[in-house]
């Protein structure tokens, strides 16, 4: 289970780069979810993989149980990455209509390629 988990955290990371590299706003925007999606599978990993596990050490549990922190961690991370990628859409759709081209221009020459 742990290889299956660190595999998937591996390539979606590794698809975030290389999306976030790309010279255009929408894969930029997909490559940052993934990110973000590679950084919660993490969290959600440090809590330890135990299934039917109760959240809280209790009187009827034994020693092991699954630590509620990093699903919590998760929660919130989901909903400000939601936030944050309805903010970056926004920003890329009115730079779009600005300039009617979605390409990056790293230079900054004036989309003159030299």
């Amino acid at each position: 289970m742990e290889i299956l988990l660190a595999s998937a955290v591996g390539i979606l990371t590794a698809s975030g780069i290389y999306l976030i590299l790309r010279q255009r706003t929408f894969p930029v925007i997909i490559g940052l979810s993934l990110l973000s999606y590679a950084v919660n599978l993490f969290l959600f990993a440090t809590g330890r993989l135990a299934l039917n596990q109760p959240p809280i050490l209790s009187k009827y549990a034994d020693a092991s149980y699954t630590d509620p922190l990093p699903q919590a961690l998760v929660l919130t991370a989901i909903v400000i990455s939601f936030g944050m990628t309805a903010v970056v859409v926004m920003i890329a759709l009115s730079s779009y209509l600005a300039a009617r081209d979605d390409h990056i221009d790293m230079a900054g020459n004036g989309g003159d390629d030299a």
